[in-house]
């Protein structure tokens, strides 16, 4: 387990807190709808943030996040491990205890992990783990392709799936290199360019994404687009990228806030214009619904009627 504690900030400078007053999205969402990326932060005098880490957020604990859900008319989510904790879940935990239905997780482990370990923490409703390639302060985007073919394995008999955010372009041949790993995988920020979204869509590794896509072990989530736009809202160099993924495949793409919106360099966005973006990326809302109930109640499990409770 990292080492944590609250207060240091000198090599870990703090972010801006999210819009909190977020407006309703322009179209309502239907009913099952799923926030397939967010984090819960906090409070800190309770799960202090990792000594590691390389920026210090604001606390944005469950009860914020959930009111967030409720003012947008998203009945599941899916809370993501965020690097700030390292492999220390308690934060992430305590949330998925207030709702046993329409709440899972995706959670950071050691590399020794024990059976028992993972299957703790499957009943408490995680169902993948995350490899962060991006938030480090050295050997970015990069991982061994054993180390994870190895963990796939791992998890496996839980149904597991293997969450990356990795900036795609800068990674060389990474998406060739695991079509052949034993577990689903998930790529966050559809593929994180850093060289921004028109060079991305345009560029051959956009191409081999779009094959393991089409594979059926690789989903994607439509989350992001901040974070390799070249502009400010509504991000219309990403419209492209967005549309493309899911002409591609789109039983294959997952819909997520990325709130708390940390590490924001651009204006802070409001949460119902963010909303309003996959009405842009996905104009037919039989695809729509697809991308923000079907989808998600496959890959995470969850069952035709399950709601987050409390």
């Amino acid at each position: 387990m990292a080492s944590n504690r609250p207060d240091a900030t000198d090599h870990a400078p703090p972010c801006a807190p999210p819009d909190r007053m977020p407006r309703l999205p322009r179209i309502p969402f239907p009913r099952g709808a799923c926030d397939c990326h967010a984090h819960v932060l906090g409070p800190a005098t309770q799960f202090p943030y990792a000594a590691e880490r390389i920026y210090t957020p604001p606390d944005c604990p469950w009860p914020e996040y959930r009111g967030l859900l409720n003012q947008l008319g998203l009945e599941r989510a899916v809370l993501v491990q965020p690097s700030v904790y390292g492999t220390d879940n308690s934060a992430m935990l305590a949330a998925l205890a207030h709702s046993r239905r329409g709440l899972r997780g995706v959670a950071v482990v050691a590399e020794d992990a024990s059976a028992g370990e993972l299957e703790t923490l499957d009943r408490a409703g995680v169902r993948g783990l995350r490899f962060n390639l991006v938030d480090r302060r050295d050997a970015r985007n990069v991982v061994s392709t054993d180390m994870l073919r190895a963990t796939a394995q791992r998890i496996a008999p839980l149904g597991w799936h293997l969450e990356l955010l990795v900036n795609l372009d800068e990674a060389g041949a990474f998406a060739t290199a695991l079509a052949d790993v034993p577990a689903p995988l998930v790529i966050g920020h559809m593929g994180y360019p850093r060289g921004g979204a028109r060079a991305w869509i345009k560029s051959e590794a956009f191409a081999e994404l779009s094959r393991l896509m089409q594979g059926g072990r690789c989903w994607i989530k439509l989350s992001g687009p901040y974070r390799f736009s070249d502009g400010e809202l509504p991000y219309d160099d990403v419209d492209a990228v967005a549309r493309g993924l899911i002409a591609a495949a789109p039983q294959r793409m997952l819909w997520g806030s990325d709130w708390p919106h940390v590490m924001m360099k651009k204006r802070m966005p409001n949460d119902g214009d963010l909303c309003d973006l996959l009405e842009r990326w996905a104009p037919d809302a039989a695809t729509r619904a697809r991308i923000l109930v079907d989808n998600p109640a496959e890959l995470y499990g969850f069952a035709p009627n399950e709601r987050i409770e409390g």
